[in-house]
């Protein structure tokens, strides 16, 4: 139960022999069995099996996966095909169309195709128990992910960081500002939209970093 992309791998496979991440994984499989868990186990690694490290653009950070039934596919904010868009995701897509000055609201909350450009759509937790949020807060996936932000912030230049809430924004000590653009926000979620989310020109700004840096941009 590990990463499959051959370049996150290699890169990420001394961590994954620490202490702390066999036992990680023996507590996820014992969470696992015992108890109904999401996103499937198959999916739990899906946002580095999307694209190769050396192509990574922009790193969104979330904080724990979808609880409900069949919702989350191990992408933050990203929910399978058939279910109701959340509504986090429905001001994403709100913001990105103000932004854009266009009426194009997708009928799906699959980000996979946002995946696939370099987006790595990282939870800050990879695993949560059914109808419990943040349910697994005890396990260290914490000193995975902020493992995994180094790596990036490191052996990587030019990437977009986008922190929406205080939540990731703890992560952006983690990052050189002088190598990557850091972006910060109030959370998309319903509760904060109207004050702290919107016109924060995110997805504008990502693409004019990108393309001033002759990197390709994101088709949002």
């Amino acid at each position: 139960m590990f990463i499959k992309n051959e370049s996150w791998q290699t890169l990420l496979v001394t961590e994954s022999q620490k202490p702390y991440f066999v036992e990680l994984m023996q507590q996820v499989e014992q969470e696992y069995t015992n108890t109904t868990c999401f996103p499937p186990k198959e999916l739990i690694f899906s946002a580095f099996e999307q694209f190769d490290f050396q192509d990574t653009k922009v790193v969104i950070i979330g904080q724990d996966p979808y609880h409900g039934t069949g919702e989350a596919n191990g992408l933050c904010f990203s929910v399978n095909d058939g279910v109701a868009i959340p509504p986090s995701l429905k001001n994403i897509y709100t913001e990105i169309n103000n932004e854009y000055d266009r009426i194009l609201f997708p009928t799906s909350g699959n980000l996979e195709r946002w995946a696939k450009q370099g987006i790595l759509l990282l939870n800050a937790g990879l695993t949560v128990r059914k109808d419990e949020a943040n349910s697994h807060k005890h396990l260290k996936w914490n000193v995975f992910t902020d493992a995994v932000i180094d790596l990036i912030n490191e052996q990587s230049e030019n990437v977009v960081f986008l922190l929406w809430g205080s939540f990731a924004q703890k992560k952006g000590k983690l990052i050189d500002r002088n190598k990557h653009l850091v972006l910060e926000s109030g959370h998309p979620s319903f509760a904060y939209s109207h004050k702290k989310w919107f016109g924060h020109n995110h997805f504008k700004l990502t693409n004019d970093y990108l393309r001033e840096k002759g990197i390709e941009e994101i088709e949002w």
